[in-house]
């Protein structure tokens, strides 16, 4: 059956997240042929209603509002809500992020629906969607149908293939005025912590450290190979409580769940915490001195040595075949 189905597209430091066009991509198969409404929510956002429309938008809605400069879960909400009751949607599907995980279940409970969060891929089966997750910290997978009522639907970042770009691609761009107000929770300032190259969340390759890397310093081989690569630097829990990196930069079960193109595992032994963050990355390479290490298990590469002997060796070929290609 055709739905109309409800797209929010996160906005960050300037433009539009990447995980917005694969939520679009996966509200197409949610649609089943119907319309793909794009929302964008905050104080300045319609010049990003047609980067939406390109991707595969049929068309856009833009909440602006001074108050909704910051995300605060009251205020996005409220704008949110107006453009549901505007819309009537059959669906709604945000992306697995920060943010994502913050409003989706909140949204759902006002609309007295189901939530269907970190999906990982969905498809037309028997005249169902059926959406697949994980669980158990990535160890199994289910599969969910939405029986009756709204579908709402978060996706994990790097899973879901965004549609090609189609700059010849238009669609109508409207706005919903909502009055923001009684707003619990007010943004004064917001303080960055220093953040350098792509976002961990959404990198296509991650070059990552252990308690192996044995100080700060020992991240610079991996920083290095990472800048060589286009990718971004992560760590295990072990190397954040070290003090050797910050937190932000932590992957598994209590840190980022991740699922780039390629992972580069240096130092890290492979706890079950660090593999419950990282073991869907389409490739794996582990770089360990312990040919023991739980890390080779789940590993598609392995390399028996000295990281700090791997990785330099790694980065010089990596930049002679980028001088050739």
């Amino acid at each position: 059956m055709a739905r109309k189905v409800l797209v929010l597209g996160e906005v960050r430091d300037g433009s539009l997240r990447n995980v917005s066009f694969e939520a679009v991509a996966a509200a197409k198969i949610v649609s089943e042929g119907g319309e793909v409404v794009g929302v964008l929510i905050g104080d300045s956002v319609s010049s990003f209603a047609q980067e939406l429309i390109q991707y595969g938008a049929d068309r856009v809605i833009t909440v602006e509002d001074e108050k909704l400069k910051q995300y605060t879960s009251d205020g996005f909400a409220q704008a949110f809500l107006a453009v549901t009751d505007q819309e009537s949607p059959e669906g709604i599907i945000f992306g697995h992020t920060a943010l994502g995980k913050d409003l989706s279940p909140r949204l759902a409970s006002k609309l007295n629906s189901g939530l269907i969060s970190d999906a990982t891929s969905l498809e037309e089966t028997g005249g169902n969607l059926v959406f697949t997750r994980p669980i158990f910290s990535g160890k199994a997978f289910e599969k969910k149908v939405v029986t009756d009522g709204l579908i709402i639907a978060t996706v994990r970042p790097n899973n879901i293939t965004a549609l090609e770009k189609d700059e010849s691609r238009s669609g109508d761009v409207s706005s919903v005025s909502v009055e923001i107000k009684d707003l619990r929770t007010i943004i004064k300032e917001v303080v960055r912590k220093a953040s350098e190259g792509v976002d961990l969340s959404e990198a296509k390759v991650i070059v990552a450290g252990g308690r192996g890397v044995k100080s700060e310093d020992g991240f610079n081989p991996l920083k290095e190979l990472a800048d060589v690569l286009g990718g971004a630097v992560g760590a295990s829990r072990g190397a954040c409580d070290a003090d050797y990196c910050d937190y932000s930069l932590q992957i598994g079960q209590t840190g980022k769940v991740v699922t780039p193109d390629l992972y580069i595992a240096c130092g890290i032994s492979g706890a079950i915490q660090h593999l419950a963050g990282m073991s869907n990355s389409k490739v794996i390479v582990a770089i360990n001195k312990d040919p023991e290490a739980n890390i080779f298990k789940v590993a598609d590469y392995g390399i028996v040595g000295d990281l700090f002997e791997v990785v330099p060796m790694l980065t010089e070929e990596f930049k002679k075949l980028k001088v050739h290609s």
